[in-house]
C-alpha cells in the first residue's frame, strides 16, 4: 500500500510539475522579461543580462531564507498561471464546442445563431456543388465508359467536410464534428449518444477506453494551449515579442484541438457502433447482428429517463 502511495504521488508530482509549473515559470519568465526590456528595448540581451545580474547579489538572493522565500514565491505563481492558464482552456472548450449554445446569454446566442445560419447556408450550396459533381461523374461514365478524373469529386468533398461533416447545428466546426457523430448514429441506429454513454462507458473493454480517454487529454491539452496563448496576448502591451509568441501558441492549440474533436468523435462513433450490443447483452437483451433501429429504440427507452408523474389530485393528505 505504501509502494501505491508512493509512485501515485510521485506520478501526480510529475504531472504538477509538466502540465503547471514548468509552463507557468517560462510565462514568468516572459512576462519579467517584457517588464525589464519594454518595447524601446525590445531585443536588448545585454540589458537584461545586467538586470538579472543586479537581482543576483541583492541580499534577498544571496542568502538561505531569502533562496527559499523567492523559490517558493516562484513555484507559487508558476502554479498560479498554471491553474489560469488550464481555467481558461476549459472556457475555450466549452465556447469551441458549443454544445450549450443555445443557453448562452442572449447577445451571444443571437451571434450563436446567425453563424449556425450562415454555415447551414454555406453547407447546403456545398453539398449541392457536390451532388452535382457527381452527377456529371456519372454521366461522363456513362456515355464514354471510362472511369472520370476525381480530383473535381474529391475537391468538392473536401469543401464540403471543411465546413461540416453533417448539416451544421453549431456555430463552430468543432461543435458540429462531435454532432455529427450523434446524428449518424441516431439516422442509422435510432441511438441517443447521451443516454446510452454513461452505460457504454461501464461496459467498454480496455483498450478502447484507454484510446478515448488519450484523445479527450489530447484535447484539454490542446485547450490548454489556446489559454496559454490568451495569458500571453496581454504582455505584447509591453513587449512586442509576446505578440509572435501568443499567436504562434493560438494557431498551434487551433490546429491540435480540431485534430483531437477529429479523432474524439471518431473513436466516440466507432465504439457507440461496435460495443452497444455488449450494452443491449448485460440488460438482458435477446439481439444478434450489429446495432439496428429496432434496438436502437429498445436501448433508448430502456436506458431513457422518465418524467416523474404529477401528484394525483384529491387524495387525503397527511398531518
Amino acid at each position: 500500500m505504501n509502494g501505491f502511495l508512493s509512485a501515485l504521488g510521485q506520478k501526480l508530482a510529475e504531472r504538477w510539475l509538466s502540465l503547471l509549473v514548468l509552463p507557468g515559470a517560462l510565462f514568468l519568465t516572459t512576462a519579467t522579461t517584457a517588464r525589464v526590456l519594454g518595447q524601446a528595448h525590445a531585443l536588448d540581451l545585454g540589458c537584461l543580462t545586467d538586470r538579472i545580474t543586479h537581482w543576483a547579489r541583492s541580499p534577498v538572493a544571496t542568502t538561505v531564507g531569502g533562496q527559499v522565500v523567492l523559490i517558493g514565491a516562484v513555484l507559487s505563481a508558476a502554479a498560479a498561471a498554471g491553474l489560469a492558464a488550464q481555467g481558461l482552456g476549459t472556457l475555450i472548450q466549452r465556447t469551441a464546442l458549443a454544445a450549450d449554445w443555445h443557453a448562452w446569454p442572449p447577445p451571444l446566442q443571437r451571434w450563436a445563431g446567425a453563424v449556425v445560419r450562415r454555415r447551414r447556408t454555406r453547407w447546403t450550396a456545398a453539398v449541392h456543388r457536390y451532388q452535382q459533381q457527381l452527377s456529371t461523374d456519372a454521366r461522363s461514365l456513362a456515355r464514354t465508359g471510362s472511369r472520370p478524373d476525381p480530383v473535381p469529386r474529391r475537391a468538392a468533398h473536401l469543401a464540403r467536410q471543411r465546413i461540416a461533416a453533417e448539416e451544421p447545428a453549431r456555430p463552430t466546426w468543432s461543435g458540429d464534428r462531435i454532432h455529427a457523430a450523434a446524428v449518424r448514429l441516431e439516422r442509422d441506429h435510432h441511438l441517443d449518444v447521451a443516454v446510452l454513454w454513461p452505460s457504454l462507458w461501464l461496459t467498454l473493454p480496455e483498450t478502447p477506453r484507454a484510446e478515448i480517454t488519450a484523445a479527450e487529454q489530447a484535447l484539454n491539452r490542446a485547450a490548454a494551449l489556446g489559454g496559454w496563448a490568451l495569458l500571453y496576448a496581454p504582455l505584447t502591451a509591453w513587449w512586442w515579442p509576446a505578440g509572435p509568441l501568443a499567436a504562434s501558441l493560438a494557431l498551434t492549440s487551433r490546429y491540435r484541438f480540431r485534430s483531437a474533436v477529429d479523432a474524439y468523435a471518431q473513436l466516440l462513433e466507432a465504439a457507440v457502433r461496435l460495443h452497444a450490443t455488449d450494452v443491449a447483452a448485460q440488460l438482458g437483451m435477446d439481439h444478434s447482428g450489429p446495432p439496428d433501429p429496432v434496438l436502437g429504440d429498445a436501448l433508448n427507452h430502456c436506458l431513457g429517463f422518465r418524467a416523474p408523474s404529477p401528484p394525483a389530485s384529491g387524495g387525503a393528505s397527511s398531518d
